[in-house]
């Protein structure tokens, strides 16, 4: 509902009801400026592109407070999403109201960022403010986003380097007998460190030799659901891993958690991280006293493996093998073979004489029809 008016100082009152029932007005000098105004909210209304003038005095961190409570993630997405908000986002632009929020303020924000954090980091923040202004956009708080042809920091993390067989071997030899079978399954299967700990006994079937994926140990010593719904998966895994489980639960049997600490509770992040890295340091000094032997006072290199390489041995093993993106993806549990390819992607061997076999088949037609032309001039 629109209508236009003339006031008694001689103004044209123009004004209008939004779709929540709210009247907005504005005065004009000439009634044709008033006109146009209408006209031009009407189809704004019309066309689903409505905007309430005074919706964008929202500051950022109301909206990011309303928008972030309602919305429905695992709790590894909720716990990124408070840390990119609580600590990158809103400390620089969270007291502004969203409609004054300009592209050049988020690139502002981006250079901020990428002066103390990595560019991962700095690429999930922004993803994290660039969902909650399109929110707003839908919302009808704001026309656009200001997340727009940002510039963002290029990730030169170095390449993944997965660790020697013989690099896993020692550091099994080196873990205490209870966790060795956990370091081989690791390797083994690429399982994720909190997918591992929230295994139970009846998750790996010893007949069909595969580990079954359903859940993950948080940080927290909580259980929760798998990090993406992809990485719900079941495993294939080979012989040595099957022996190696079985020996563990005969020596270590139970019906629950498959690791567990001599006390029966479950084995949780925090007490594995410091068993690996005492495994790390026992392993580290062997070294150092083999090495003296043969060559004194040379110092040894410490090996720089954490629990995460173990999955990358398991894919680089896949990869040698002749293993697809798509079967590593599966295997992993990545929710998209772009991420297995941002990863993994310089592993992939790569075949110059294939290359050329390929093309060479593919061009054949082509090159039989050139070679007739070529009798035919001659």
């Amino acid at each position: 509902m629109a209508s236009i008016k003339k006031r008694e100082d001689g103004q044209w009152r123009a004004r209008y009801r939004d779709d929540a029932g709210k009247e907005h007005a504005r005065h004009f000098a000439r009634k044709i400026d008033a006109q146009r105004w209408i006209d031009e909210t009407t189809a704004s209304v019309v066309t689903g592109q409505y905007v309430d003038p005074k919706a964008g005095k929202t500051t950022v961190r109301q909206y990011a407070t309303a928008w972030q409570a309602a919305q429905v993630t695992r709790e590894h997405s909720t716990r990124n999403t408070d840390v990119a908000l609580r600590l990158h986002v809103l400390p620089h632009i969270g007291g502004r109201t969203l409609g004054s929020v300009r592209p050049s303020d988020m690139q502002a924000l981006v250079k901020t960022l990428s002066a103390t954090l990595a560019p991962g980091t700095v690429r999930e923040t922004y993803k994290v403010a660039g969902r909650m202004f399109a929110a707003a956009v839908d919302d009808r708080i704001l026309a656009a986003s200001p997340c727009h042809r940002i510039r963002l920091p290029r990730d030169d993390r170095p390449e993944v380097i997965a660790p020697s067989v013989e690099e896993i071997t020692a550091l099994a030899g080196a873990v205490q007998p209870r966790f060795r079978a956990l370091v081989v399954l690791l390797a083994g299967s690429g399982l994720r460190i909190g997918e591992a700990l929230g295994l139970n006994v009846s998750d790996v079937d010893f007949l069909r030799r595969t580990v079954k994926v359903e859940r993950q140990r948080l940080p927290s010593g909580q259980i929760g659901p798998p990090k993406t719904l992809k990485s719900a998966r079941t495993v294939p895994i080979g012989q040595v891993v099957i022996d190696e489980l079985a020996a563990h639960l005969a020596a270590y049997p139970g019906g629950g958690p498959l690791f567990t600490l001599s006390t029966g509770k479950p084995l949780a992040y925090r007490t594995w991280r410091s068993i690996w890295a005492r495994s790390a340091e026992v392993e580290a000094k062997a070294r150092e006293n083999a090495a003296a032997k043969v060559r004194p006072h040379v110092e040894t290199v410490p090996l720089d493996v954490d629990t995460h390489a173990l999955r990358h041995f398991y894919a680089s093993a896949l990869i040698a093998g002749g293993a697809s993106v798509k079967v590593v993806q599966t295997r992993l549990g990545h929710a998209s073979a772009v991420i297995t390819l941002n990863t993994y992607g310089h592993l992939w061997p790569g075949d110059d004489d294939l290359t050329r076999d390929v093309m060479d088949a593919a061009f054949g037609p082509l090159a039989d029809s050139l070679r007739t032309n070529k009798a035919a001039e001659g």
